[in-house]
């Protein structure tokens, strides 16, 4: 099968030719496309064969070792959908010609005092699809049927869905943990794939509330208009009023200090990204106690996700509709995809097709 490999850890550039950068390589094409086996499911696995699959910064974070994978070389992806090719002998949930995806979970130890109380995404034993086992980058993935999840038809076609496998899913459990309620305003520092899709989940189920938009990409504060948002400005923007809550997507520092200025007393923001980038972090010798964070404002972080929150997401997804803003590129051209993401080029989201 085709598929594209990271092999080593390496800084992503637009320059034409590699250099080193320190004892870590640079380069703009830090995947290497390649021929693998396909892969044999086990007694409980489903092997999928895969038609479309998600781009994520967590993939950045990845490649340039921010967080290191379990393994190199890997095949990266955490939002990969397909159709179920083959199953295992022990499998129940999935039949040949099902359509599937993976999330970013892709097992635990299911037995701990997180797994046994729906909290898997904090096991200790936490395997992440792409990054401990192979991903979607490729033609097909294997994926065992307790961590896959069904994709009903009347989701939409699978280009539209890859982005809900994690853009989606831990967008809704970021809106979750805010603590938001209808009548209140939430802020959204970053505009990004899961914000997009936010901002569209909390249009539905709180219908009363303002929504307002904090991104530094003219083109993402345009797309927060056109869906719906109250208020867009830049990081360093001072909205119409303090937002009751917040979540923030981006990958520096200098957007928590000024989530937190905007918060209200008692407000909560949620951090939904694995790692930061350091470049910025001046920004935290700027924090004031008494400005950011005195009054009982809280920071809270999102740790992966769970089963749960993919199943009850995917029912989300299909009151409200959702269709993700895509922009789609070829799986060989994975390392295109991938620099576009870090520049910001285009809004809303980016897969691959297989």
């Amino acid at each position: 099968m085709k598929a594209m490999v990271l092999k080593e850890i390496t800084r992503i550039h637009d320059n034409k030719k590699p250099g080193r950068k320190g004892a870590i390589m640079t380069s703009h094409s830090p995947l290497e496309f390649t021929d693998l086996p396909v892969p044999t499911p086990g007694p409980k696995d489903i092997l999928i064969k895969i038609s479309a699959c998600g781009v994520c910064h967590t993939e950045l974070d990845q490649i340039e070792g921010r967080i290191r994978a379990p393994r190199l070389p890997i095949v990266p992806g955490h939002q990969p959908v397909g159709i179920v090719e083959k199953i295992g002998e022990n499998v129940t949930s999935f039949k040949k010609g099902d359509r599937a995806g993976a999330t970013w979970i892709y097992s635990s130890c299911g037995k701990c005092s997180f797994c046994t109380n729906e909290l898997e995404n904090l096991c200790y034993d936490f395997k992440a699809t792409g990054s401990h086992a192979d991903g979607g980058y490729a033609e097909y993935m294997v994926i065992s049927e307790n961590y896959a999840l069904n994709i009903p038809v009347d989701l939409g076609d699978l280009n539209h869905v890859a982005p809900l496998m994690c853009s989606g899913t831990v967008g809704y459990r970021s809106l979750m943990l805010t603590g938001m309620k209808n009548g209140k305003t939430l802020g959204l520092y970053g505009f990004g794939s899961a914000h997009h899709l936010v901002i569209q989940m909390a249009e539905y189920l709180y219908p009363a509330s303002k929504r307002f938009v904090f991104a530094r990409n003219p083109k993402e504060r345009k797309l927060a208009l056109d869906l719906g948002a109250d208020w867009v400005g830049d990081i360093d923007e001072r909205p119409l009023e303090k937002t009751d809550c917040a979540i923030d997507t981006t990958p520096v520092w200098r957007p928590v200090a000024y989530a937190l200025e905007n918060l209200k007393r008692g407000g909560r923001l949620v951090m939904n990204l694995i790692r930061k980038e350091n470049y910025d972090r001046k920004y935290l010798l700027k924090f004031d106690y008494e400005k950011h964070l005195w009054m009982e404002k809280e920071i809270k972080t999102v740790a992966n996700i769970t089963r749960k929150d993919g199943l009850t997401f995917i029912e989300l997804a299909k009151k409200i509709e959702m269709k993700p803003k895509i922009t789609a590129y070829p799986l060989e051209v994975a390392n295109q995809a991938l620099l576009d993401l870090k520049v910001g080029k285009t809004p809303g989201s980016k897969i691959l097709t297989i």
